[in-house]
Formats: C-alpha cells, sequence, structure tokens
C-alpha cells in the first residue's frame, strides 16, 4: 500500500463574529514532501474563493480583510464575516489530487442572537412561569432547527436545506427578542 497524506480540516464555531478559525488536523506521513499547500475558502456571496497560502499544522483565525470581504481600513477596522456555508478547500502538491474539501455552515451570529435571547427571558432558579416555561420551549426548539441546519450543511451534504432551517431558526429568533426586548 502506498504512503499518502491524510488532510484534514477543524473548522470550531467561534462567537467572535470579525474570525473565521481553521486548524490544520492532517495526518502527513514522512515519506513524501508537503508542497504547495492551499487553503481555498468561498465566503457565503462571493463565487471565486480567497487563496490563503498556508504551511502544513497551520492554525489560522482568518479576518473580512483576508478573505476578501473587506477591501478598505484592513488595518485599522475588522468587518463582521456572514452567517452561512463556507466552502473549505485544502490540498497539496499535487493539489488536484491530494485536498480535501468542507461545506461549514457559519453560526457564530445566530448563536450570538441566541444568547442575546436567553439573557433577556430572565431565566433563575425559581420555577418558571407558562409564559416563561412556552418561551423556553421555543428557545430549546431554535437551538435543535440550528444544531439541524449545521448538520444538512456539513453532515448530509444539503446546503440549501441547511440553509433553509437556519433562515427559520433566524425568523423565530427574531420574534422572540423582539417579544421579550420590545425592540421591533
Amino acid at each position: 500500500m502506498a504512503e499518502k497524506h491524510i488532510l484534514s480540516l477543524e473548522v470550531p464555531s467561534v462567537a467572535n463574529c470579525e474570525i473565521l478559525s481553521i486548524r490544520d488536523t492532517s495526518q502527513y506521513t514522512e515519506l513524501l514532501p508537503v508542497d504547495c499547500s492551499e487553503l481555498l475558502i468561498t465566503v457565503p456571496g462571493f463565487n471565486s474563493p480567497a487563496l490563503i497560502q498556508v504551511d502544513k499544522n497551520f492554525d489560522l483565525n482568518l479576518a473580512a480583510c483576508d478573505l476578501g470581504v473587506q477591501t478598505v481600513n484592513c488595518g485599522t477596522e475588522q468587518a463582521a464575516l456572514p452567517d452561512g456555508v463556507y466552502i473549505i478547500r485544502y490540498s497539496v502538491s499535487p493539489n488536484a489530487e491530494v485536498f480535501v474539501e468542507y461545506n461549514h455552515l457559519r453560526v457564530s451570529s445566530i448563536l450570538n442572537l441566541y444568547n442575546e435571547v436567553l439573557c433577556s427571558i430572565g431565566i433563575d432558579t425559581c420555577e418558571p412561569s407558562s409564559e416563561t416555561q412556552d418561551l423556553i420551549s421555543e428557545i430549546q426548539y431554535i437551538r435543535t432547527l440550528i444544531d439541524a441546519a449545521v448538520a444538512e450543511v456539513e453532515y448530509c451534504i444539503s446546503p440549501a436545506k441547511g440553509m433553509e432551517m437556519y433562515d427559520y431558526a433566524l425568523k423565530r429568533l427574531r420574534r422572540i427578542l423582539c417579544i421579550t426586548s420590545s425592540n421591533c
């Protein structure tokens, strides 16, 4: 059996809406060189990927300027990265043959909104009123929708269905925030 690199990436969810975190978790064989490493990232709403030059075992926190989302004030400001489906491809030479590609559903903004909603309903250690219990049940359902959206994109390889679920969860979450904070 021929020795080969086994490429793998980890793309953890982060609360910081200005950062996309990516870590190389590949297993490299000592018998082959690791040349021409490329990380290609297509941001939601963009047609062409940003090319990031990397070395093996990288651990990156990429900002909007790194990904071409922001093109001005890169040294002084950081724009938020959008939630949505990111197509992430990592390859080494020969790049057409040795690669791994992922659909990643970024959910940083919606999870921050989810936490804002949790803070706004005033959960405490006492038994909640029936109205608060109904809100808690709705919030739990919304969290399940978010998790299911991620699963649809990343495991079921169904980005359209995942985004449909994401959008539905966001709509329900905004409705609750409107009710609980009178911020409509």
